[in-house]
């Protein structure tokens, strides 16, 4: 029944608890794919058929993939805190993967600016150049479902080579006193890790050649934001915890 007093859970299937259910009703009917909306349905999320939640990064790795089946060689944005699956899966197709921002102004202007023919944020936001450079949460259910239709494969398995090659620490928030405390943070974290190629084009990032990671402010509150991936489950937990340690110091 619809309700928008929204009397079970907040709608918002980022939060594990909120998926509980479509999550176990997955696994109940033994289903290939779960897919999930937030409260006005311009974010969509996925869940394979073992009730294991999708990464936003890698559902933009697969529309990447969808889109450049069709048309190799179009530009794909993509924002600065996603795993490498994503600018791999365009190259692949000989596309141009574009780092851009956070946040749907900056993607929707950069989609503009490029005629990209879609950019996706880990977040579950995805845009499209035929949705007019918007963000739409049905359009990337439709393209999973024909992207699995067409490789004739289940989520789990279009997922597989993704899934053991990018291991990634998903956002991780860090709360600090004020706003204040921002700057000299990334200055700090700047200077601890100068030895690995760093660029500032949110927050920063720092990249080695078998991890990286992205630390950024919220806009709106003191919280430090960190995503890091590694080419091991074993490093990326080593240094999610290391990089953690020194936010948290």
């Amino acid at each position: 029944d619809i309700d928008g007093t929204f009397p079970t859970h907040e709608a918002n299937p980022l939060i594990e608890e909120n998926r509980a259910d479509i999550t176990a009703r997955v696994i109940a009917e033994k289903a290939d794919i779960g897919i999930a909306w937030d409260g006005d349905a311009d974010r969509c999320f996925f869940i394979d058929g073992t009730g294991e939640f999708i990464a936003g990064d890698f559902v933009t790795a697969l529309l990447a993939e969808a889109f450049l089946i069709k048309s190799p060689g179009e530009k794909v944005i993509y924002d600065v805190r996603a795993s490498y699956a994503v600018k791999d899966i365009v190259a692949k197709y000989q596309g141009t993967a574009l780092m851009n921002k956070v946040g749907h102004a900056f993607i929707k202007r950069r989609m503009r600016e490029e005629n990209a023919v879609f950019g996706g944020e880990v977040t579950g936001h995805y845009y499209f150049r035929d949705f007019h450079y918007a963000d739409n949460g049905f359009i990337p259910a439709l393209l999973i479902l024909e992207l699995m239709s067409k490789k004739g494969k289940s989520l789990r398995e279009l997922l597989e080579p993704l899934r053991s090659k990018y291991f990634i620490s998903g956002e991780i928030n860090t709360k600090l006193a004020s706003m204040d405390a921002v700057a000299p943070k990334l200055n700090q974290i700047a200077e601890r890790y100068a030895d690995g190629s760093q660029y500032k084009l949110d927050g920063i990032s720092v990249e080695y050649p078998d991890w990286h990671f992205n630390v950024r402010a919220s806009n709106t509150e003191p919280l430090l934001r960190l995503n890091l991936e590694a080419t091991t489950a074993a490093k990326m937990e080593q240094k999610r915890d290391e990089v953690l340690a020194l936010i948290r110091s």
